[in-house]
């Protein structure tokens, strides 16, 4: 049990080299990983971080804990499952990072003997009876949890609340759920809102023998709230994921009601200790492959309020937890990307994908801000027409794509003339020759570590479906068993590799190529920085390579009449479904989000090439030409996009780690920094405009006056009170 459990204390020396140790593997793992909004985070004071969705278990931990070290130079604690801690590999770095483990019921979660069902689900709806079981037995007790398989691809749970006997007990809340009312009745006539809507007579199964179940202990977890009040006492800072283990779902699950108990638990211990909640988002792409993207996105702190604080001290437990899980699970809601399913977050990738028709090539937190958007719009008209027709032409057209084994960028390949198509041909198979020459023996030196992760994390995958109840493939363990597989065989096998090198110098100074002067010592040494070094270099080329090998197969469908032909047509067919995605975005996009026009993500490509005619003649006439519309008006250089990395987002004030400088908004920064390009262009069409620019010119330096008297106030109080003479924009550009 967690109270029984030696909860050790963070060490910082040991926390960095744990964390600098994999920094390497994360690194090699990810191509990139965009940190937004990590100024948002509060540099001291006691914090709890709130991290969804759970998508990659141990390697969520390592990419976060690496985010907040950088920027924002502070360390997590961790809670960790008491399951994994007493694993031996994994025990050993969570106690070298400070971590505190928890004891969940899901860990001691057991098949419980016979089936259960609902006798009388209208006048009794609590009771709960079945066959062959043995409610009186070990594993049963009140506050412990009932567990139905899963349906539908959902899990459903209910608490003990009394226990009458061997074949009978009492649960503490009715079971509302339509799909859990079936697999506890077996009857059909359930709304949706979980009512009947017939009599057990008629509508009730004769051959219906119950459903099975899983049973959970209650586990007591006050050893782990004193530890979390603990160091939230001494400003400390606290990790969790709140939807319990990790899950491969593309939705968040049912938050748990830890982290609000430990939030409240602290402000009535310390109501002035000004703790705050920060909500995290872990976005990944293809969360479970080499090579993948990730953008962790930080939301607006949450400041809890002392009347709710005092509700919770009241007694008042179960209202003032739900109310803080309601807004933490809503703050989390703001920075992931939710779907219902993987079909609608297909549908909506394919529709950003045609939105953005100019081919301009979004930063990571763009693509993420701009698929929340789409998703948020899609949840909210489903149900119009409008959708539903665009739904299935995109649906129709992403099985044409996979038929074609294409993908949506490459269909602009059908611009290309014949000429075109060979020498781009040519060209790629050249460098990809070349390419494969510098990968291969690095490949070759690496292969038996490849098969070992990916066999080992495929069964380890098997393995975590089988024993979860909210996992769709079990993909959310991948990435950490293959992490952990390298990390424990590549060492074994380079030091194998170092060996036979050195033992074939020994036996005949490498065919006689080494002097006799070498020493065998300089050879090891040798060995150890060769090995991984052509792995590494492979690594990076074959990255290329590999991009170039997707790219071959349009250039050869290109060359065939029939299928150039088709891809001409689906070329043809992308350009109207574009026009009527960006059409029905236009639409309603102004009437879910105010600030759609002003803060647009991705300008219109066909209002503003409308725009562009205008000022060309408006040119002619000798009018000036707005430098806005010219900043808009962008045409992608590449006409075959790569997958290329953005080096500069911190320029980029949409998704730098801190508010936009004075230099970077005075105008004296380059064109498209600051977030510029995401203001609706103003067109200058007569002096009674430029009069209302100028107005809105002054009121603007008013108030950046006023802010900076205000902030020049601030300052001088925290030098006063820190005893610092340097303003903290400053020191924070010294931390970096």
């Amino acid at each position: 049990m967690a109270n029984q459990q030696y909860i050790p204390p963070q060490v910082g020396w040991m926390y960095d080299l744990v964390l600098w140790t994999f920094s390497v593997l994360i690194d090699l793992f990810f191509r990139e990983v965009h940190p937004r909004g990590s100024w948002k985070v509060p540099k001291r004071g006691p914090l709890i971080i709130v991290a969804a969705p759970h998508a990659n278990q141990f390697v969520d931990s390592l990419v976060l804990m690496r985010v907040i070290r950088t920027e924002v130079h502070r360390r997590i604690s961790w809670l960790i499952a008491e399951k994994s801690f007493k694993r031996k590999f994994i025990g050993l770095l969570s106690k070298g990072i400070g971590a505190v483990p928890v004891s969940r019921a899901m860990d001691n979660m057991k098949v419980g003997a016979g089936k259960i069902y609902l006798p009388d689900p209208i006048n009794e709806p609590t009771l709960l009876r079945g066959y062959g079981t043995k409610f009186d037995g070990p594993g049963f007790e009140p506050e412990g949890t009932i567990h139905l398989p899963t349906i539908n691809e959902k899990s459903y749970s209910a608490t003990i609340a009394e226990i009458r006997g061997p074949e009978e007990l009492v649960l503490k809340k009715p079971i509302k759920e339509k799909d859990a009312l079936y697999q506890l009745t077996g009857r059909d006539d359930i709304t949706d809102d979980g009512k009947f809507t017939g009599t057990a007579s008629e509508n009730g199964s004769s051959d219906f023998q119950g459903s099975k179940f899983k049973v959970a202990p209650h586990v007591d977890q006050t050893a782990v709230y004193k530890a979390v009040f603990g160091r939230l006492s001494h400003g400390g800072c606290i990790g969790i994921f709140p939807e319990g283990g990790s899950h491969d779902r593309p939705e968040l699950l049912p938050l748990k009601a830890g982290v609000a108990i430990m939030a409240l638990g602290s402000l009535a211990e310390n109501p002035d200790s000004g703790l705050k909640i920060v909500p995290c988002g872990m976005n990944y792409f293809h969360a479970h492959k080499f090579r993948s993207r990730a953008v962790v996105e930080f939301g607006t702190p949450i400041d809890i309020p002392p009347e709710l604080v005092e509700k919770y001290k009241r007694g008042e437990r179960r209202e003032a937890v739900g109310e803080l899980l309601d807004t933490i699970y809503h703050s989390l809601l703001s920075v992931t990307v939710n779907g219902p399913d993987y079909k609608t977050l297909m549908v909506v990738q394919a529709a950003r994908r045609l939105y953005n028709t100019k081919g301009k090539k979004l930063p990571l937190p763009m693509v993420v801000e701009l698929n929340r958007r789409l998703v948020r719009g899609y949840t909210h008209y489903k149900g119009d027409p409008r959708i539903i027709k665009l739904e299935n032409s995109i649906e129709s057209y992403n099985k044409e794509l996979r038929l074609l084994g294409l993908r949506d960028h490459q269909v602009e390949y059908a611009n290309f003339s014949i000429i075109q198509v060979l020498f781009t041909l040519v060209y790629r198979l050249s460098k990809l020759t070349l390419l494969t020459v510098g990968t291969l023996p690095g490949l070759i030196l690496f292969a038996p570590v490849f098969v070992a992760t990916k066999s080992i994390s495929r069964q380890k995958s098997k393995e975590a479906l089988a024993a979860s109840t909210v996992k769709l493939q079990g993909r959310d363990v991948m990435a950490t068993w293959k992490l952990l597989v390298a990390l424990a065989f590549a060492p074994a096998v380079y030091a194998l590799y170092t060996t036979l090198f050195t033992y074939w110098t020994y036996r005949n100074r490498i065919q006689g190529y080494v002097p006799e002067w070498v020493p065998l010592w300089a050879m090891v040494l040798l060995g150890v920085v060769l090995f991984p070094t052509i792995t590494f270099a492979a690594l990076r080329i074959g990255e290329v390579g590999m991009d170039i090998v997707k790219s071959l197969r349009p250039l050869i469908l290109s060359l065939n009449p029939s299928s150039a032909n088709t891809l001409v047509k689906l070329r043809t067919r992308r350009e109207e479904l574009s026009h009527e995605v960006t059409e029905v975005i236009n639409t309603l996009g102004p009437d879910l989000f105010p600030d759609f026009d002003s803060a647009r993500i991705v300008a219109d490509p066909f209002r503003d090439s409308d725009q562009a005619v205008h000022v060309e003649e408006a040119k002619e006439d000798g009018e000036p030409r707005p430098s806005s519309l010219k900043r808009d008006s962008y045409t992608t250089q590449e006409p075959l996009p790569r997958n290329e990395s953005f080096h500069n987002l911190a320029s980029i004030g949409f998704f730098s780690t801190r508010p936009p400088s004075r230099n970077s908004a005075s105008g004296r920064a380059p064109a498209g920094t600051t977030g510029a390009f995401l203001t609706a262009p103003s067109a200058l069409d007569s002096n009674e405009g430029l009069d209302e620019i100028s107005k809105r010119i002054h009121s603007a330096m008013r108030e950046r006056g006023q802010e900076r008297r205000r902030r020049s106030e601030d300052m001088s109080w925290d030098m006063a009170s820190t005893g610092s003479a340097t303003p903290p924009e400053e020191e924070d550009m010294k931390e970096k």
